[in-house]
């Protein structure tokens, strides 16, 4: 007990030594990402925000710090238990290695050279889905067994789309397909023609788009069975029930010959979900992709 008691008044004279009038000032946060976007693509989110905490204080700026939770796109809520994807210095992020027709919720926060952390930005949510490049369609007068298109039949009856179910070329002459290519006598243009009950389509706006991934919501909308012209660079979107179940899929051309047609193609799996602007009900997006939304921290 001595021994224990002349070591605490030791200590006690080192931390009384010890003391200055300096005073602690408490770590400021830098600003939190203003906005967040997102753009939906094949076993991946790719994400993108404003870059307003680095401009704004580049001399504190360290990194992003991006995270990622489940969402429920029944009650249109984040989960609450968040995992960091990872960071980065720019103010985008690809986050990877996601099951496609999973909703995910994600949130970025900026970290300063003192290692405080900023607020959050908005919560966006974004589900992966199957894409493929430049599938050739023949029109049904050239190849009518290479003229139909289907983009998933659950050919095992497991309700799980599968790769070797994803995007299938078949016979122009079946009615389970989702459109099959038309050539019309008059002047050879090529024709996407809705084929299964269940389905139908719209153009994707009224100028081309740049890419399949400009396809990132699919209107509520302004679905018909109407057949349309196959377009270069032009974005079509496919409305598909079956039974109970409502899906999306989205179809840009990239080529159309005399005698077929080249597309890229993207489907979402999970159901209802119009992750391929938007559709009635939902909150208003920003930028391009994902919605803006609410969830635990």
């Amino acid at each position: 007990m001595r021994v224990l008691r002349c070591s605490l008044l030791a200590v006690a004279a080192v931390v009384a030594g010890c003391q200055t009038n300096e005073v602690l000032v408490p770590a400021t946060p830098l600003e939190a990402p203003a906005s967040l976007s997102s753009t939906s693509l094949n076993g991946a989110i790719f994400l993108s925000w404003s870059d307003n905490a680095f401009t704004n204080d580049p001399g504190r700026f360290q990194w992003y710090r991006v995270y990622s939770t489940s969402y429920d796109l029944d009650r249109g809520l984040c989960g609450a238990t968040w995992s960091i994807e990872g960071t980065t210095v720019s103010a985008e992020f690809l986050a990877g290695a996601l099951s496609n027709g999973v909703p995910r919720c994600f949130g970025v926060t900026a970290i300063a050279t003192d290692g405080s952390e900023s607020q959050w930005s908005p919560l966006r949510q974004d589900t992966p889905r199957p894409d493929a490049r430049n599938v050739l369609v023949w029109a049904y007068q050239a190849d009518p067994a290479h003229a139909g298109f289907r983009f998933w039949d659950d050919v095992n009856g497991d309700g799980l789309a599968q790769p070797a179910e994803l995007g299938l070329v078949q016979d122009g002459a079946r009615t389970d397909i989702d459109f099959w290519v038309y050539r019309d006598p008059t002047d050879s243009t090529l024709w996407l023609v809705p084929e299964f009950t269940g389905t139908s389509m719209q153009l994707y706006g009224n100028a081309p788009i740049g890419d399949l991934t400009d396809i990132d919501f699919a209107p509520a909308s302004g679905y018909s069975r109407n057949m349309f012209q196959a377009v270069p660079e032009y974005g079509y979107v496919f409305q598909i029930v079956e039974g109970q179940t409502l899906r999306y899929g989205g179809l840009r051309v990239t080529h159309v010959g005399r005698s077929y047609v080249i597309f890229d193609w993207s489907f979402q799996t999970d159901q209802g979900n119009p992750e391929l602007q938007l559709r009635g009900g939902l909150p208003t997006t920003t930028g391009s992709g994902g919605l803006v939304v609410t969830g635990a921290q």
